[in-house]
């Protein structure tokens, strides 16, 4: 009987862990990485110690690029400095404006980061553009690892 309301907690988690990739109140991974731990501990399934842990490395990876991504594609995108850490500024002061900071946050931030750095409007908006970009490409790079989380599931379980 345990198992059972482990594993139905399990497929919650995974499932909330996904949307909570695109979803902005929800940290996605680590949701869906506890789905993983919650399935460990039924006696159905036992994952290793080295999955387990390197599971745990690529969610902290995926929190750290998070902010990152943005940044970098600012930088790439023709930014300067200013610009890069705009973009990690607004990543940072867009989770206070849900659900539209997380979209706008790094945008605006990376414009702004260049237009204090007396950068002009074009080369502003390349930069919160390519912050933008960043963002929605570490979205796909969470989606990525959840949907990931939920094949290990159900390839371990059957």
């Amino acid at each position: 009987m345990m198992d059972i309301i482990l594993i139905v907690l399990s497929i919650i988690c995974l499932l909330t862990g996904f949307l909570g990739c695109v979803l902005p109140a929800l940290p996605g991974p680590p949701v869906s990485y506890v789905g993983l731990l919650l399935l460990h501990f039924t006696d159905r399934v036992q994952f290793s110690t080295s999955q387990l842990l390197v599971w745990l490395g690529l969610v902290a990876l995926s929190l750290l690029l998070d902010y990152l991504i943005p940044m970098w594609g600012s930088k790439y995108s023709g930014g300067t400095k200013w610009g890069s850490w705009g973009a990690f500024a607004g990543s940072i002061i867009g989770l206070f404006f849900l659900p539209y900071g997380l979209l706008l946050g790094p945008f605006l931030g990376a414009m702004i980061g260049e237009l204090l750095g007396d950068k002009g409007l074009s080369v502003a908006l390349k930069s919160g553009i390519g912050s933008l970009l960043g963002f929605l490409f570490g979205t796909i790079l969470k989606v990525i690892l959840c949907a990931y989380f939920i094949v290990a599931f159900f390839t371990s379980l059957w």
